[in-house]
């Protein structure tokens, strides 16, 4: 392991100016002076736009500019937001409709900007908002998952945005006709509100000629060359950063309307502006997560051995599609449809539709979790109505060993993976043994304990490419530009760590420096846990060029071959040389002689293939029958995440993603009224998970190193809440399963699960 990393638990460097109030995020970091954006938003989901008066806010104290669409597109600007659409079973494109910048013509969701006010102060913004005069006639509200009802876009006849299918259809049918034993279950997955803990903000000014943004996001090369087409500009005169980002998990990687009026405003004042959401504003305008609702099917022969899967999933892509919204649900979910299963013969179709809510993309995991959660809730249902035990019956249906590389029906090559070692490290760690003697004392004081395993596995997305430029600087330190985004991961830490493992340089004296499309050329962001993988790869790559040059350099001092020249992970060495310098004391020498060439190096790598992280969540849960309460009470978790380049940093990302995915399955939950209103836009309404609603997680790596990166690494960003969501609900379905309860969906809110029990209870009698 020592070639590539030393894989120790190294703290977080970043921690102490963000643990101090020292972090400088986007609201810490507009300049001086800056003006106050603030945006009029929809207060129906869905109407006309009859009138909309201006001109007292225009007149308002303290005002620089009222800007509608109309206003918009009079100067010029591209208002379509850019969304990805997929291909219909019949070969057409999915729906496309315009997702205007600011509305035009018609509301579609509660919390859709309409106009935006520039002023000198917050306030004035926020009383000038107040002087628009917005009317609107009233449309029906849409918010079934099926078609027909009221018109949201003529360019999707029954709000039906797309119909895809990937599998062999006729195939899976004779399948399940041939079965020894169906089964099947209908599946909820309830939306969420992604609620970072930074909510979403941005600041724009004019540097000369040149317009720069700088936003909390994911990337910021997908933003600015949105921002150029859409204001027309060069993509030379637009400069994006991010500063730091407290949290984004997927959520925080699209493009907004809010980014693109700000910096408009900035343009068109030629003074700085700035915009940051408040909690309820972000409620209603960030883009949710999950919601859907998947039938899940699967034939089996008469030795319990999955023979086909049908998956017929219908989602809500909320009022607009988003960046990634029609692809989530279908190709990203089909990344992993049969899981750890070794299984050929399926189909997944989705149809995907438009509601009268805001927009729904990616939340940490973007479809991988949405299709762990519904694969793996029915195979814990087969098992009870087969009468198998859940462990084995996965066990008997797990992809062996020797059949890696692995190519899944969805075409998917796995590279390696050892299920059944995971899942017997699994049981040992959770005392799988012991749970029948928890349950029975947690039966005594009249509580119902169940267990629910999830196996998951999660496929590495975004850009298999990535660069990595390494500089030293004239003071002594030394720079590594990265083409990933940090929000709250540890990159700062990790990317210094691991340079410095390579080539001795001291890591405190290595700035990662990420986040500036000026300073960095190219890079692909953030997302779809790719960032430690692929750039540290990139890394390296930068190390052997940087080994090379300093070997080169040193033969012309020496007079020895360069190839003779040996680095030890510290020191050059030179047969028959007393020089033997240090990365640091090279660069130092070549500084002095005004040999430039050997101060900067840069690499850019692209991988072959992805990385598939797998592993096994255990969860207990204790219900309180009288009350509905859930209590989550253990946990554990083995990963496979491949070789770790550093483990605290790992488990602190699956901590996190458990968290979010305990949270989505007991506590947190969005609704709606049948007007369209959102009920849940304040934590009043909305219950994110508290400290006492996590248990104490334990976690361990139980590695089978990947062959698709040098240093074996699978990633481990959405790993958490891939796996959690399942093992979790089903846990529940246990506890439950003996009182009659056989429909058990997310969230087990105490009055949820207690309407369960009291339901299930009268259907058993």
């Amino acid at each position: 392991m020592d070639k590539f990393g030393k894989s120790q638990p190294v703290k977080r460097v970043e921690d102490v100016r963000f643990l101090t109030g020292q972090g400088g995020y986007v609201d810490d970091t507009a300049p001086k002076g800056a003006l106050h954006a603030i945006f009029l938003r929809s207060s129906v989901a869905h109407a006309e736009i009859t009138a909309l008066d201006i001109d007292e806010a225009r007149a308002a104290p303290g005002v620089h500019l009222v800007v509608t669409a109309e206003d918009l597109a009079a100067a010029g600007v591209d208002l379509n937001i850019f969304a990805a659409t997929v291909k219909n079973r019949d070969g057409t494109d999915g729906a496309a409709p315009e997702r205007p910048i600011l509305a035009r013509g018609r509301v579609r969701h509660v919390g859709e900007p309409v106009a935006m006010v520039v002023a000198e102060t917050l306030s004035a913004a926020r009383d000038a908002a107040e002087l628009i005069g917005f009317d609107t006639d009233d449309l029906e509200v849409s918010l079934a998952l099926a078609a027909g009802g009221p018109t949201i876009h003529p360019e999707a006849p029954g709000n039906l945005a797309f119909d895809w299918g990937m599998g062999d259809e006729a195939a899976t049918e004779a399948a399940f006709v041939a079965a020894a034993r169906t089964v099947s279950l209908e599946i909820a997955d309830n939306r969420v509100i992604v609620n970072s803990m930074e909510p979403r903000g941005c600041w724009a000014a004019m540097e000369g000629n040149r317009l720069h943004l700088s936003f909390g996001g994911q990337g910021v090369w997908v933003m600015k060359a949105r921002l150029a087409k859409a204001l027309g500009m060069e993509p030379d005169d637009v400069r994006v950063t991010i500063p730091d980002v407290g949290g984004g998990f997927g959520m925080k990687a699209m493009t907004y309307p809010e980014y693109y009026c700000v910096a408009f405003a900035a343009r068109a004042l030629g003074r700085p502006v700035r915009w940051m959401s408040d909690r309820s504003e972000a409620m209603l305008s960030d883009n949710g997560g999950r919601d859907l609702v998947s039938l899940a099917e699967l034939a089996f022969d008469a030795d319990h051995r999955i023979t086909a899967y049908r998956v017929t999933t219908r989602c809500n892509l909320g009022a607009y599609n988003s960046q990634f919204g029609q692809p989530i649900q279908t190709q990203l979910f089909s990344r992993v449809l049969m899981g750890v299963y070794d299984v050929q013969t399926t189909w997944l179709g989705v149809q995907g539709f438009y509601t009268n809510t805001t927009p729904v993309d990616a939340y940490r995991g973007a479809g991988r979790p949405e299709a762990i959660y519904v694969l793996e809730r029915i195979m814990d249902r087969a098992a009870r109505e087969l009468g198998i035990d859940p462990w084995e019956l996965r066990r008997r249906n797990f992809i062996p060993r020797d059949r890696f590389p692995y190519l899944t029906a969805t075409g998917e090559t796995y590279d390696t993976g050892d299920f059944h070692k995971v899942l017997a490290r699994a049981a040992d760690e959770a005392d799988a043994a012991g749970f029948a003697a928890r349950a029975d004392a947690d039966a005594a004081r009249g509580l119902l304990r169940g267990q629910g395993l999830c196996y998951y596995i999660e496929s590495i997305l975004g850009d298999p490419s990535e660069s990595a430029k390494v500089v030293f600087e004239e003071d002594g330190t030394v720079s590594i530009h990265v083409g990933t985004q940090s929000n709250g991961q540890g990159h700062e830490t990790v990317y210094a760590r691991f340079l410095s493992d390579q080539t001795g340089i001291p890591a405190d004296l290595i700035r990662v420096v990420q986040g500036d499309s000026d300073r960095i050329a190219q890079g692909g962001g953030t997302g779809g846990s790719r960032s430690v993988t692929v750039q540290n790869t990139a890394t390296l790559a930068t190390v052997s060029k940087m080994i090379a040059a300093g070997a080169a350099y040193l033969a012309e001092k020496t007079g020895v071959e360069a190839e003779q020249i040996s680095f030890d992970d510290e020191r050059f060495r030179a047969p028959g040389s007393n020089l033997t310098p240090t990365f640091l004391e090279l660069a130092q020498m070549a500084r002095e002689e005004g040999r430039t060439e050997f101060l900067t190096h840069e690499a850019r790598i692209k991988l072959d293939a992805r990385s598939f992280p797998n592993g096994a969540h255990v969860a207990e849960v204790v219900v309180d029958p009288d009350t509905g309460v859930v209590t989550v009470d253990r946990y554990t978790v083995v990963d496979d995440f491949g070789n770790l380049i550093n483990p605290m940093l790992a488990e602190g990302q699956v901590h996190g993603g458990i968290a979010q995915g305990i949270g989505q399955a007991i506590t947190e939950h969005v609704v709606f009224d049948e007007d369209g209103q959102l009920l849940t836009a304040s934590f009043m309404d909305y219950a994110l998970p508290r400290a006492d609603d996590v248990p104490m997680i334990a976690f361990t790596s139980e590695p089978v190193p990947s062959t698709s990166n040098l240093m074996g690494m699978k990633g481990c960003g959405e790993a958490g809440t891939v796996g959690a969501l399942a093992a979790v609900a089903n846990a529940v379905q246990d506890a439950l399963w003996p009182h009659g309860v056989r429909q058990a969906d997310m969230p087990f809110t105490p009055l949820r699960v207690w309407g369960m029990m009291r339901d299930g209870s009268i259907a058993a009698e």
